[in-house]
């Protein structure tokens, strides 16, 4: 009894690992961090950017990681580009402010 407790007590944790990993492969977006995102813009739903002072202020203080993985989400939206596109304001100024 106690070997199948362990054995399906294994099975579920690997499935349960398996399935986040899963979603963490394919992931979300850089751009879909609210917190590294909410520097660029002046309200609470996003949808207003800041200045382009305030903006280059904003992407000077990310790290060169999020900088990259930024870069590399717009240039992704870009090669992809359909209606759910939901960052072309951003990733104009990212390519205009903070480097192609």
């Amino acid at each position: 009894m106690n070997i199948k407790m362990i054995c399906l007590g294994a099975m579920a944790l690997s499935m349960a690992t398996g399935s986040a990993l899963a979603g963490g492969s394919t992931g979300t977006s850089a751009l879909d961090d609210t917190a590294k995102m909410k520097p660029f813009y002046t309200d609470s739903s996003m949808k207003t950017m800041v200045s382009n002072d305030d903006f280059v202020k904003a992407w000077k203080a990310l790290t060169p990681e999020d900088q990259t993985a930024m870069k590399t989400a717009c240039a992704d939206e870009a090669k992809n580009a359909n209606p759910t596109n939901t960052h072309p304001e951003f990733c104009s100024s990212v390519k205009l402010n903070g480097g192609s």
